[in-house]
């Protein structure tokens, strides 16, 4: 089962170790380095199971843990140093040292699990025609369904969660990327192309997916087109 995963952890090393593991199994990876950032990816793009370490900058481990767990219907796989039993909001609890059968064990074993039965629904997310569900990860303009790359998801889950903000390239990088993923303002330059192509009637006087020149990109309503 290939899934979207993210990794939260503020250790550069332990983070790259837990995506390349990852990796081997075909999953998507993305990582942030605290728990501010893991509330605003979890938020917009809905991945299929977090995995955290507890000591985190900003937002303590199990703080983060406790706000899953309220506002999100997404497994917790908590990686800590001490072995004192699963943590209350965790699904699971992997104490350090750990190998990579092990870990990939635990992601199975969760991934596997069927989701909660809350009564919670998340809307989609929506902006004039245009419509992206969290959970299925689909895009819609009316009724007409666009597929999209991961990348090119989050980056747009990034603008259309947060309408007329205007996004940095290196903003969207780090969204639609992880630790390893190429750094160039070109990379953002391409999707943002390849999504206009998709989503917008004529991709030249885009009316969702604007340039801000000498700023970066942003979302708005689609009610006017301007030339980039």
């Amino acid at each position: 089962m290939c899934a979207y995963v993210l990794v939260v952890d503020d250790d550069p090393e332990q983070a790259e170790l837990v995506h390349r593991y990852l990796l081997t199994e075909d999953h998507s990876v993305r990582v942030v380095r605290d728990g501010r950032s893991a509330i605003d990816e979890v938020r917009y793009t809905r991945p299929d199971l977090v995995i955290l370490d507890i000591t985190m900058p900003t937002v303590d481990g199990l703080d983060l843990c406790g706000v899953l767990r309220r506002d999100f219907d997404v497994p917790v796989l908590v990686i800590s140093g001490e072995a004192n039993g699963s943590e209350p909001a965790a699904d699971d609890h992997l104490t350090k040292p750990y190998d990579q059968p092990e870990l990939l064990a635990r992601v199975r074993a969760l991934l596997r699990r069927p989701p909660p039965v809350t009564g919670r629904v998340t809307p989609p997310l929506r902006i004039g025609h245009l419509a992206l569900d969290p959970l299925s990860h689909e895009v819609w303009v009316g009724d007409r369904q666009i597929e999209c790359t991961p990348a090119e998801f989050r980056i747009l889950a990034t603008l259309v969660a947060a309408p007329d903000r205007v996004f940095s390239r290196a903003q969207l990088l780090e969204q639609a990327y992880g630790m390893d993923g190429p750094i160039t303002a070109r990379t953002i330059d391409a999707h943002v192309v390849n999504l206009r192509r998709k989503i917008e009637a004529d991709p030249r006087r885009p009316a969702y997916l604007r340039t801000v020149h000498g700023a970066g990109y942003k979302v708005t309503d689609g009610g006017t087109a301007e030339a980039v």
